[in-house]
């Protein structure tokens, strides 16, 4: 009998696969893939702009495509080069490279003549009208909309305000282009939308070659149309204006402008995560209000503060992953994001002991020159990464959440009287403790057996306890950030009507404590990630210096007794 190996698991394909593979199959895009990352240079990216880009540039990938990276850079007061550099960064980071770099504004000259085009045909119009009164003509979901009273212009005279707008002969606000559509219509997006506002503001690339700026609903899909997008794969909440786009492209009825077919928008759901805001304007707010100590600070759904945080670009790949693609918006709980940097750090990172609260240990039946040498491995699954030699003496750091003065049930550290392995030297018992004045326990007394060296009983008792230890002679000092979530509640904007949403901010979102470290961490780098055994993931950050490590908590290890302890 012939035994055959199971077939391998099939994953169903998500309805933005299923549309690109049947697309491929009627060869609509003569079997091509192109889809783009459009951002605005107005702000970091985070962690949502994080699955788009997973998204868009993973299925290019997988269907032999490519992707362009497009700045939507139509705003010139709220852009920046600063911000340019950051989403290249980026996305270079997550592991994605792009087939061209281009800019909205590359296309400002082929924009204002499709808008002339639009003007000759009837389909746009200059309008004299203020913000508020557009506004209030345009109507709301309740009311239908009016028509401007400069909606029936010729043609002849709309393009020649349009002209004189661009020439700057009139004041900012004072004038805007807009689409001739249908001001009654259901859809407010189609009420004779904006296409053009009279801004002189510099721009970070034209300077002040341009006082009109086309905006983002008209330039959006004419871009994409420009560069040949196949899949315009865009965030939920543009799903009311695809007939906006559709219908801007579908005016060019005798293909003067675009090639076909045209490109297909698609929406995906946004990313939201508990405890965090996602808004670039709130993250914005943060940094300006000095909450924060800037857009890559750890506490920051950026991809820059995740980044410095110690996330792996693997990482966050996965967390895309694992959320998916769905039609609707969805919140994803943190501690996924969090799981996917532990199972990710659990294979990669360099073990390492330290020290974080530390309290001292004195082991009295060892001399000051009875030390030795402790050998461990830089990562027990890894063994390429060779061993580590750490320093043994009398005089030790441990931690002080592994010390009670009355022990618990189930508790297997340190206590009166236990007896606990010190990870890899030797098993101690404790034997006194020593109080300051204010009655906190100072000190530990213990005694070694001395046969033990190395971790075990010759005897074959068993200890069940094991916990991490410093040598006090050769430790060295570190200062340590240990981040919690900058936002108490799960949904940080959900605040009754009138409230603040900065008295949601966690006041301890950020905790920083001098520990003790083994002498072989002497040597870390900036953006070297460790796993402080039994204490959790951490990574070195930019501030460090010679002589002055600073390390972030990453992420902590699951505490096993926490659970315990919250179980009573």
């Amino acid at each position: 009998m012939t035994l055959e190996s199971p077939a391998p698991e099939t994953k169903s394909l998500h309805f933005i696969e299923e549309i690109m593979e049947a697309d491929l199959a009627s060869q609509k895009h003569a079997g091509r893939i192109m889809t783009r990352f459009p951002p605005e240079p107005n702000g970091y990216l985070h962690i949502g702009h994080a699955k788009s880009i997973c998204i868009n540039f993973g299925l290019a990938k997988k269907y032999g495509g490519q992707t362009n990276l497009r700045f939507d850079d139509t705003n010139p007061v709220k852009e920046d080069i600063e911000y340019v550099d950051s989403i290249r960064e980026d996305v270079h980071w997550l592991g994605f490279g792009w087939a061209n770099e281009f800019y909205a504004s590359d296309y400002f000259q082929f924009l204002y003549d499709y808008a002339e085009y639009l003007i000759q045909q009837g389909k746009a119009y200059v309008c004299d009208l203020s913000d508020e009164a557009i506004k209030e003509y345009r109507g709301n979901f309740y009311t239908p909309g009016k028509e401007s009273p400069f909606r029936n212009r010729s043609a002849e005279e709309n393009l020649d305000l349009f002209r004189r707008m661009r020439a700057g002969e009139f004041a900012d606000g004072s004038r805007t282009l807009r689409a001739k559509i249908d001001v009654q219509s259901p859809n407010m997006n189609l009420r004779d939308p904006l296409m053009y506002r009279i801004k002189r503001a510099h721009h970070h690339r034209t300077g002040d070659a341009w006082l009109i700026y086309p905006m983002y609903d008209y330039a959006h899909g004419v871009c994409d149309a420009i560069e040949t997008i196949t899949h315009s794969i865009c965030t939920l909440e543009f799903e009311d204006h695809r007939p906006l786009y559709d219908w801007f492209l579908e005016q060019d009825v005798e293909g003067k402008f675009f090639k076909r077919p045209l490109p297909r928008q698609i929406e995906f759901a946004r990313l939201n995560l508990t405890h965090t805001v996602m808004s670039k304007r709130r993250l914005l707010q943060l940094v300006q209000e000095n909450q924060v100590r800037g857009w890559d600070d750890p506490r920051m759904p950026t991809i820059c503060g995740l980044r410095r945080r110690g996330y792996t670009p693997e990482a966050v790949r996965a967390f895309a992953e694992h959320v998916g693609v769905a039609k609707r918006d969805m919140v994803a709980d943190v501690e996924l994001l969090e799981h996917c940097i532990r199972q990710d750090l659990e294979l990669h990172a360099p073990r390492a002991m330290a020290v974080l609260h530390p309290l001292k240990l004195v082991i009295t039946n060892m001399s000051k020159t009875e030390g030795f040498e402790v050998e461990l491995p830089r990562h027990p699954e890894l063994p390429d990464l060779g061993t580590r030699t750490i320093p043994f003496s009398n005089e030790l750091w441990i931690d002080q959440d592994d010390f009670r003065e009355e022990a618990p049930k189930k508790w297997f550290r340190l206590a009166p009287g236990a007896e606990v392995r010190l990870r890899g030297a030797a098993l101690v018992t404790c034997q006194e403790i020593i109080k300051d004045a204010n009655g906190t326990v100072v000190e530990l007394r213990c005694t070694w057996d001395p046969a033990s060296k190395g971790g075990n009983a010759p005897d074959g008792r068993k200890v069940k306890g094991t916990i991490h230890w410093v040598s006090a002679q050769h430790a060295i000092d570190g200062e340590v950030r240990l981040y919690e979530q900058l936002f108490l509640a799960n949904d940080p904007m959900d605040v009754p009507e009138g409230q603040d949403w900065h008295q949601g901010i966690n006041a301890q979102s950020l905790e920083i404590i001098t520990a003790k470290l083994e002498p072989s961490l002497a040597q870390a780098k900036p953006g070297e990630r460790f796993q402080f055994e039994r204490t959790g993931y951490f990574a070195v950050d930019l501030d460090s210096a010679p002589g002055a490590l600073v390390f972030n908590r990453t992420v902590g290890l699951k505490d096993s007794w926490a659970k315990i302890e919250a179980k009573g």
